[in-house]
């Protein structure tokens, strides 16, 4: 497990939207909205996630760090999530390499609603339940998690909408691994099988980066260039 950390940049401001557009983004608000003590806490944490009051989200294995500025403060919060260990990272890696399609598709940004199925058949949970997401913030409220907290937790949501990577990564897996570790395996797959090849990562990097630039748009709020995005 790589101990590497992935720094995303500040968010902008964003109008009203919904909790969620993606599949896996609302099964992430939905084990957020478990965790939170009391539906005030979870309007007043998305309201302040829309606010872009939320820093740069450190993203590690395991972790979500972010400072939210807050009535002329800076507080400090820490989400911790369970990692997999050795033999569910191992199996997360089977189940990407089982079809070609599937690294395909994280890397375009959608995260495949079977592959999530076939993990969990292996013993693999890729998204965790509200009891797992574990919050420390800085401030001096005795509620856990705080609104500070419910914040980041709000805006993780759009990051891994944006890029199933980011769920992966918090769950001890990055991007480059998991790559490295497809890579590493490619010898042994006999021809025929659905390992993903260098020319389906190079079809992959093309769709993601073409992705990228339309869901940074998209996070933007502002209006698609769609000459660029075509």
């Amino acid at each position: 497990m790589s101990g590497q950390t992935v720094v995303h940049p500040r968010l902008p401001p964003r109008r009203r939207t919904s909790r969620a557009d993606r599949w896996w983004g609302k099964a992430w608000v939905r084990a957020v909205e478990e965790s939170a003590y009391a539906e005030a806490d979870l309007v007043a944490g998305r309201s302040l996630a829309r606010s872009g009051q939320v820093g740069a989200i450190e993203v590690g294995p395991g972790s979500a760090v972010a400072v939210v500025e807050e009535r002329g403060g800076q507080w400090r919060v820490e989400v911790a999530v369970p990692v997999l260990d050795d033999a569910g990272a191992a199996a997360l890696v089977e189940t990407v390499a089982a079809q070609a399609g599937r690294v395909t598709a994280l890397l375009a940004g959608d995260l495949p609603h079977e592959l999530v199925e076939h993990a969990e058949e292996a013993g693999v949970e890729l998204l965790p339940y509200g009891g797992e997401l574990e919050t420390t913030c800085s401030c001096e409220g005795w509620v856990d998690p705080c609104v500070h907290a419910l914040a980041v937790l709000h805006q993780l949501t759009w990051l891994l909408e944006a890029d199933p990577f980011v769920l992966l990564h918090l769950r001890g897996t990055g991007r480059e691994e998991l790559l490295a570790r497809l890579h590493a395996r490619a010898p042994d797959v006999p021809d025929g099988d659905a390992e993903p090849d260098d020319d389906d990562l190079t079809t992959a990097y093309d769709a993601a980066a073409r992705a990228a630039r339309l869901l940074e748009v998209l996070l933007g709020d502002g209006p698609p260039e769609v000459d660029h995005l075509l």
